[in-house]
């Protein structure tokens, strides 16, 4: 029985040191595309496609639903009402780092790369590359990537430019792009956007750290 568990915790060691060099390695990944990155960033804002760009009232919708506590964290956030598994860092590492993410340990890879990224990119920068690749479902003409040419596409207007609720429409999407329709009357889509629109009004909060899908905003309907 001794053995068993001497054997055990020996594979259980090797583990966590095959973890360590995994998540190591997608930090100084990170740390080698930075000035690449860095380069696709600040082009981009000076495009006006970063988040500053978005309005200071519509980039606080969009990082309420997205990613709470962005501006202080480090790349990964454990506590946060509403944060979720994976913050905006995070999600561009699936995006940056990886031809075919996989959940599993390519969470550990990933995050590695998160803390990479925040160690050599502003806040501004990853937010950019972010809204520039994120995936906004269908539109008009095909599957759309980018959050400005979403706006673009659907509203034939830049972010900036668009009321409240159709800002809101498009950070509906985000959390399942596939599953949402934006060019024609989905009920789905619409039910997400009453509690984006509760939660920003101060109306409600969300549920605990992993209600991205906002229950603690669900409406109940009357009796």
């Amino acid at each position: 029985m001794k053995r068993i568990l001497k054997i055990a915790g020996l594979l259980l060691g090797c583990v966590l040191v095959a973890a360590t060099l995994y998540g190591a390695k997608g930090y100084w990944d990170a740390l080698a595309d930075a000035p690449r990155l860095r380069q696709q960033a600040d082009a981009l804002i000076g495009r006006g496609m970063g988040g500053n760009a978005l309005g200071a009232d519509h980039l606080a919708i969009l990082l309420a639903v997205q990613d709470p506590d962005f501006a202080n964290h480090h790349g990964v956030d454990f506590s946060t009402p509403g944060a979720g598994a994976t913050t905006i860092t995070q999600s561009l590492s699936k995006r940056l780092a990886f031809k075919e993410f996989r959940p599993g340990v390519g969470k550990i890879r990933q995050t590695g790369y998160a803390l990479g990224l925040e160690s050599r990119l502003s806040k501004e920068q990853i937010l950019a590359l972010w809204l520039d690749t994120l995936e906004m479902g269908k539109g008009p003409d095909g599957w759309m990537k980018g959050f400005y040419s979403a706006s673009l596409a659907i509203y034939r207007q830049q972010p900036v430019k668009l009321s409240d609720a159709d800002f809101i429409r498009l950070v509906a999407v985000l959390i399942a792009p596939g599953s949402y329709t934006l060019t024609e009357a989905d009920p789905a889509l619409e039910e997400r956007i009453g509690r984006i629109e509760r939660l920003v009004s101060g109306e409600c909060k969300p549920a605990g750290h992993g209600d991205v899908w906002l229950e603690g905003c669900h409406q109940v309907p009357e009796s």
